[in-house]
C-alpha cells in the first residue's frame, strides 16, 4: 500500500489503487444506477450539474473507498482524520462531504478547491477510460492524473483541481469526498 507521490510545487498529491475492486465497485454503481433519480445537486456549471449527492444509507458500498482512504491518511500520512456522511456539526451546509461526479462525454468538471475545514481532499474513478479526461492541478508546475477505474488520489483541499473533458464515449464517474481533522472541529457558522 505505498502511494505514488506527485508534487505540485510544494504541495504532494498521492495516487494508489483501492483494494479489492472486484468487491466494491460494481456495488457502489449499481447502488449509483438505481438510486440515481433521487441525486441532490448543488450548483450547475456549464449546463451540466457538478456534483450529485446521495445518502449513505443508499450507496452504503461508497464507505470501503472511503475507509480506505482514512487509513492511508493515518498510517501513510500521518493525518488523523474523520469520515464524515453526514454536513459537519454546526455547519449551515445540509449537503454530505461526498458526492459523485457524473461527466457525459464532452463534459468538463471546472477548476476549483474543496472545503476549507478539511484535513485532505480524495477523489476515486468509479467509471473512465482514458479519454475520459484528466484530473488536473493548476499549480507551478501543474500535474495531470489519468482517469483509471478503482484509482484514488488524496490531495490538500485547498490545491485548485478540475478534469479535462471527458472525450470517451462513456460517462465518467467518479466518488469525491473530503476527510476532516480529528477530533473534528466544532464551529458555529
Amino acid at each position: 500500500m505505498t502511494p505514488e507521490k506527485l508534487y505540485v510545487g510544494d504541495d504532494s498529491v498521492f495516487v494508489l489503487d483501492v483494494p479489492d475492486q472486484e468487491s466494491w465497485m460494481s456495488q457502489l454503481k449499481e447502488e449509483i444506477s438505481k438510486h440515481r433519480s433521487g441525486c441532490r445537486n448543488s450548483h450547475k456549471i456549464n449546463g451540466r450539474w457538478e456534483n450529485s449527492y446521495l445518502d449513505i444509507d443508499v450507496v452504503p458500498s461508497a464507505k470501503i473507498p472511503m475507509r480506505f482512504a482514512r487509513t492511508v491518511a493515518t498510517e501513510i500520512l500521518g493525518i488523523k482524520s474523520a469520515l464524515l456522511f453526514e454536513p459537519l456539526p454546526g455547519s449551515k451546509e445540509s449537503l454530505p462531504p461526498f458526492w459523485f461526479n457524473i461527466a457525459k462525454p464532452g463534459e468538463i468538471t471546472g477548476l476549483h478547491d474543496h472545503a476549507n475545514l478539511s484535513a485532505l481532499s480524495a477523489v476515486v474513478y468509479l467509471q473512465a477510460d482514458l479519454n475520459a479526461g484528466n484530473l488536473y492541478f493548476e499549480k507551478d508546475p501543474a500535474i495531470e492524473v489519468p482517469p483509471e477505474p478503482g484509482k484514488i488520489v488524496l490531495f490538500p483541499p485547498y490545491l485548485k483541481h478540475g478534469v479535462r473533458k471527458n472525450r470517451s464515449n462513456e460517462e465518467r464517474i467518479s466518488l469525491a469526498f473530503n476527510l476532516f481533522p480529528f477530533p473534528l472541529p466544532m464551529q458555529n457558522l
